[in-house]
C-alpha cells in the first residue's frame, strides 16, 4: 500500500507558500478562507508564526471563513503542531499562517484537517477547485461567523506532551533551546522545564524579523547555539524551524546532528520499547531501516512529505498494522500515541528521555549508529519528467522503486532522482555505505543526467 502523489497548481507539499506582496497577498488568504469555510463548514481554529505578514494575512483569511458562516477561534501565535493537536481535540478544521523554515518575506497557509493532519491531495485539490472557479458560498449578514480568541489552547498541547513521560527524566540535565525567535519560544523552555531540565535559551524572545538566525536551523546558523551548549556544559543543545514541527540537536561537544541520524537514534529507541513499522519517505537515509530492522521492527516507505508519512502511518493502523514511528530525515518525527503529525516540542521531549534512560552522552550514541555517507545535490532544469523518464529506461534492469521519482537502488546504496513539484529543478540524493562507493554511484548518475540533459536540448 502506497498512498500516490497528485499534482496540485498552488499548493505544495506542505500548504501554499510564496514571498508576501508578491505570491502570497491578504486577498489570496481572503479566497482561502471563503474556500475553506465553503468546504468544511463548522469551527475553524486559526493560528500563525512569528512572521511579521502574520496578523495581515490571518485576518484576511478569519474574514473568508467569518463570510462563509464558520466559527472561528484565534489560537494567537503557536507552533504548527500545537494548532494541530488543538484541531483534533476540538474542532472541525484548521489554518496555519505560517512558511515553516523559509526566510521572513515568505508566508504562506498550511490547512488542517478535523484528524489534525493536514490536508491530503485530493481534498486540496478540490480546494484549488473552489479558488479558481469562485464557487464559494458566503452568507447574508444574519449568518456570518462569530469569532473568539483562545490563546490559552497552546497550554493544552504542552500538557499533553509532558503527560506522556513520567517523573522528571530530564532532573540534573542542562538543555539549550534555540526557537529561533519562533512560536516554539512559548512551548519547548516550558516543555523540557516540566520535565526537571535546567533551560537556557538563544533566540528566545518572538521576533518576525529573525534577528538571531533564519528560520531554517542550519548547523551555519547554530553557531550561538553550540557555543552556548559548550559553555554551560549542558547535555545537548536543540532548535527549531519557523513553525517548530522540527527539531534538529546539538550534541554536547557543540556538533551538530545530522538529522537522519536524529532519526535513526529516536527509531532505535522508540524500536526497544514498541515493535511495528516505522513509516518514512523514500528519500530517508537507510541507517533509518537498518537500526529498525536489528531491533526487530519493519520499514514502510512513502512518497515524500510529511502529509504522505502521516496518511500511511494512518491507513496501516485502520488495517490492523501495528504503526510504532514515523517521520522524515529532515527533523520533523511523527509519534503516533500523540499525533499524526511533525512535532517539535514531542522530539524535544524524547532525546531528554532517551538520554536519561540510556545515561550516555549524545556524541556517544551518534557515534554507535551505523555509518552512511550522503551526497544532495540540484540540478536546475525544465526537463524533469523526461530525465526520470529517460533513467528509467536507462536502469530498466536494476532494482528501482517508482514511488516519488526514480530511486535506484544497488547493493547497500540507493540513489533517487526526484523533480521538484514548485520550482524547476531535479534532486539528485546518494545514500551509500562509504565515500567511495557513494561518489562513484553519484558521479555515474550525474554523468547520465548531464548527457540526457544535454540531448534535451
Amino acid at each position: 500500500m502506497t498512498i500516490k502523489k497528485l499534482q496540485k497548481q498552488l499548493f505544495g507539499t506542505n500548504g501554499v507558500r510564496g514571498v508576501v506582496g508578491k505570491e502570497i497577498t491578504p486577498g489570496l488568504a481572503l479566497r482561502i478562507g471563503e474556500a475553506l469555510g465553503t468546504m468544511r463548514p463548522g469551527s475553524i481554529a486559526v493560528g500563525r508564526d512569528t512572521r511579521t505578514s502574520g496578523p495581515a494575512l490571518a485576518d484576511a483569511l478569519k474574514a473568508g471563513l467569518l463570510a462563509t458562516g464558520c466559527e472561528v477561534i484565534d489560537c494567537g501565535i503557536l507552533p504548527t503542531p500545537a494548532l494541530q493537536y488543538i484541531v483534533k481535540e476540538h474542532y472541525e478544521g484548521g489554518a496555519m499562517i505560517t512558511a515553516s523554515h523559509n526566510p521572513p518575506e515568505y508566508n504562506g497557509v498550511k490547512i488542517i484537517e478535523p484528524d489534525g493532519t493536514e490536508m491530503g491531495d485530493e481534498e486540496t485539490l478540490r480546494l484549488e477547485g473552489l479558488l479558481s472557479d469562485q464557487s464559494v458560498l458566503t452568507k447574508p449578514w444574519d449568518q456570518v461567523g462569530k469569532e473568539m480568541a483562545a490563546p490559552h489552547l497552546i497550554d493544552e498541547y504542552v500538557h499533553a506532551i509532558t503527560s506522556q513521560f513520567a517523573g522528571k527524566p530530564g532532573k540534573g540535565m542542562t538543555v539549550v533551546v534555540d526557537p529561533g525567535s519562533g512560536p516554539a519560544c512559548q512551548t519547548t523552555p516550558a516543555i523540557l522545564q516540566a520535565l526537571g531540565c535546567r533551560v537556557l535559551t538563544i533566540n528566545g524572545i518572538m521576533d518576525g524579523t529573525f534577528p538571531g538566525r533564519l528560520p531554517e536551523p542550519s548547523p551555519d546558523g547554530l553557531k550561538g547555539l553550540a557555543a552556548l551548549v559548550l559553555a554551560s556544559n549542558a547535555a545537548f543543545g536543540i532548535a527549531h524551524d519557523g513553525d517548530a514541527d522540527r527539531a534538529v540537536f546539538i550534541d554536547e561537544n557543540g556538533s551538530f546532528v545530522e538529522e537522519n541520524q536524529e532519526f535513526a537514534l529516536i527509531a532505535q529507541h522508540i524500536c526497544r520499547n514498541a515493535k511495528g513499522t516505522i513509516v518514512t519517505p523514500v528519500s530517508t537515509s537507510q541507517m533509518v531501516e537498518m537500526v529498525a530492522v536489528a531491533a526487530g521492527c519493519t520499514v514502510q516507505y512513502t512518497p515524500v512529505g510529511s502529509i504522505y508519512v502521516a496518511r500511511t502511518m494512518r491507513e496501516l493502523i485502520a488495517n490492523g498494522k501495528q504503526v510504532v514511528f514515523g517521520g522524515e530525515g529532515n527533523g520533523g518525527l511523527i509519534f503516533p500515541k500523540h499525533q499524526f503529525c511533525r512535532d517539535g516540542g514531542m522530539t524535544a521531549a524524547t532525546m531528554v528521555e532517551l538520554l536519561a534512560m540510556t545515561g550516555q552522552r549524545l556524541s556517544t550514541l551518534v557515534g554507535q549508529l551505523p555509518q552512511r555517507h550522503m551526497i544532495k545535490e540540484k540540478i536546475l532544469t525544465a526537463h524533469g519528467s523526461l530525465l526520470i523518464e529517460q533513467l528509467n529506461k536507462k536502469y530498466a534492469l536494476e532494482s528501482i522503486d517508482k514511488t516519488d521519482g526514480l530511486k535506484i537502488k544497488r547493493h547497500n546504496s540507493w540513489a533517487l532522482i526526484r523533480a521538484s513539484g514548485t520550482e524547476p529543478l531535479i534532486r539528485i540524493m546518494v545514500d551509500a555505505d562509504d565515500s567511495i562507493s557513494g561518489s562513484a554511484l553519484f558521479q555515474e548518475i550525474k554523468k547520465s543526467a548531464t548527457e540526457i540533459l544535454g540531448n534535451a536540448h
